[in-house]
């Protein structure tokens, strides 16, 4: 029905007076029918007792491995980023237009799937689940070798643009 924001208030309304066990089996409630926005947030709930794999979960693993693997990127860092960009929402969508589970912006899209030699590319593809997995994580592996391995300034860069990631590198005082 799309009705995420409505659906979201009503399962933080029941969330508010469960246990650590309570919140831990709604999590995994949240996974079954895969809402991992939910596991997450969830999970993270919990004060005394913790499961990290509700907490940080790797769903489209089939799709995603094999990716990380053929580029050689780290698949923890990866998910990371998805989990902070789109909390495994495969429809977010940002206000400056960002889409999918790993945020990635129209431009960009076309810039890296020609790189890449993905020839059939167009922007409505970039909702499929692989299509922008393996856009998304050919592109943070770009900016990570950009940026002489740095993860630290690659995934700032994912976010806010390689050029600022150098210029806030040439403002350091230290070793970059």
């Amino acid at each position: 029905m799309n009705l995420r924001f409505e659906g979201n208030r009503e399962w933080n309304w029941e969330l508010r007076n469960m246990t650590d066990k309570q919140l831990l089996a709604a999590a995994e409630y949240a996974k079954r029918i895969n809402l991992y926005d939910r596991v997450v947030n969830t999970a993270d709930r919990t004060k005394q007792e913790h499961d990290f794999s509700l907490r940080y979960p790797t769903p489209y693993k089939e799709e995603l491995s094999p990716i990380a693997r053929q580029i050689d990127l780290n698949l923890a860092w990866a998910y990371g980023l998805i989990r902070q960009e789109s909390r495994f929402i495969m429809n977010a969508a940002s206000s400056v237009g960002a889409s999918g589970l790993m945020q990635v912006m129209p431009n960009t899209a076309k810039y890296v799937a020609k790189k890449i030699g993905m020839t059939n590319y167009t922007n409505d593809k970039l909702s499929d689940t692989n299509t922008n997995l393996t856009l998304g994580s050919n592109y943070l592996n770009m900016v990570l070798i950009d940026l002489d391995g740095s993860w630290v300034l690659a995934s700032a860069a994912y976010n806010a643009g390689p050029s600022r990631s150098k210029a806030w590198r040439e403002k350091l005082s230290g070793p970059n």
